[in-house]
């Protein structure tokens, strides 16, 4: 509908350390000098949206946002470098907290991992070493959090200031990642997430409200955006983080819990502006094979719960623009021959308004969209909690390279 030049968004799924994807996303969009103009965002996706359209430094914003994925992978425990008895005492005292009160199927969980790890010993050595070593990286986050990012509630640290910490009967989350908080004070300008702020992007977090199941929407166009925001954003329950306060009687959750897609965010936020899109898939849509075993079962069910599933908006999209098409033609041809038509002014001027509005609160179109989609060569349930270096590294990697070559692919659309 809108004759302006398009708005380029740059929508970021969650997905805990699959993240680091979406870094490489962005960076290969600096590289072929594509600005944003809006950056939507949840859970993980919402941090990163954060530091792009936040960040202190003016330049080199890329390096800025892979600065902080590798001070996340700093805060990785590697097990292996542990004396196979201090790790496995560790682990002992630690573990048994949550795994008493059955607050998160550890045991369960690593059960089924290893029985579909001794199914599969046929595997290649490669693919076998692979899979043992997603295994410690979950449990190393599971034990030992991330201090950057998400410290056990069981830590010693936490003695003093948790009131609760002898009482895990009363627990609920086991996780708190305030940490989170401090790590981003080196990386984003909050003077910039606000109306009237110097940040040439937009930018737009989702939340859900624990009470009441409704979405929450921050928009740094219309509130200034906070640390609470942001740690609303990536609350994720099942990550056994806690809510977040983010104002009185609102509670907050990580937005994923809805949709781990907020492009419905981006078109109501934004109706009038057409526009080019970029997805960030974290998480397959599709499978060459079904599961074989209960491991693979709840990595597929997984993905299938945070996958892509803006079709039917991208659909409605068209089908409003369209409409509104429709209506123009319509509003352009009683203008052209108001005279015969002998409308009464009331109802003319009624008509008038209504036009008006319709033209400068909708009618944007989705031009064009890009899908960028992560693969998962050795596919795990647990990928999602891996932060150590090699493999956050790799992650930037690939979505630099996916977009890279999507932006070759479709060069002629990008050089007009």
């Amino acid at each position: 509908m809108s004759d302006n030049t398009l708005e380029n968004v740059l929508i970021l799924q969650g997905g805990g350390s699959l993240g680091a994807f979406g870094c490489g996303v962005y960076k290969a969009l600096v590289k072929n000098n594509i600005s944003l103009d809006v950056i939507a965002g949840t859970s993980i996706g919402g941090v990163n949206a954060a530091i792009i359209a936040g960040s202190k430094k003016q330049d080199n914003i890329d390096q800025t946002l892979e600065e902080f994925w590798m001070e996340l992978s700093e805060g990785f425990v590697d097990i292996d470098k542990l004396s196979p008895f201090s790790a496995w005492n560790w682990y002992m005292k630690t573990l048994q907290i949550p795994s008493m009160y059955n607050y998160y199927p550890f045991d369960s969980l690593l059960s089924a991992t290893l029985a579909g790890v001794k199914e599969n010993y046929s595997l290649n050595r490669i693919e076998m070493e692979t899979k043992v070593k997603q295994i410690k990286s979950f449990y190393s986050s599971v034990i030992f959090g991330n201090d950057k990012m998400f410290i056990p509630r069981w830590a010693p640290e936490c003695a003093l200031k948790d009131p609760e910490y002898f009482s895990p009967q009363k627990w609920t989350y086991l996780y708190d990642h305030s940490p989170l908080e401090k790590t981003l004070e080196k990386y984003v300008d909050y003077d910039k997430l606000k109306p009237g702020g110097n940040s040439n992007i937009r930018l737009i977090l989702t939340a859900v409200n624990v009470m009441t199941a409704r979405p929450l929407t921050f928009d740094s166009y219309k509130e200034q955006i906070t640390p609470k925001h942001i740690l609303a954003t990536s609350a994720y329950p099942l990550y056994n983080f806690h809510w977040i306060k983010v104002k009185d009687g609102v509670f907050a959750w990580d937005g994923s819990l809805l949709s781990n897609t907020p492009l419905r965010e981006v078109i109501a936020a934004t109706p009038v502006r057409d526009k080019r899109i970029f997805i960030v898939e974290n998480y397959p849509k599709n499978i060459d094979s079904l599961p074989e075993n209960l491991p693979e079962v709840y990595h597929r069910a997984r993905d299938i719960m945070f996958s892509d599933k803006t079709e039917h908006n991208i659909q409605m999209s068209k089908v409003i623009s369209r409409y509104l098409d429709y209506i123009e033609e319509l509003y352009q041809t009683l203008e052209n021959n108001v005279d015969k038509l002998q409308i009464d002014e009331k109802r003319l001027k009624r008509i008038r308004q209504k036009y008006k509005v319709y033209k400068q609160e909708h009618g944007a179109e989705i031009k064009e969209i890009y899908h960028v989609k992560r693969e998962e060569s050795n596919p795990h349930i647990t990928e999602n909690a891996d932060f150590s270096p090699q493999t956050i590294k790799n992650a930037i990697k690939e979505g630099e390279e996916k977009t890279n070559n999507i932006i070759k692919n479709n060069h002629k659309r990008f050089s007009k």
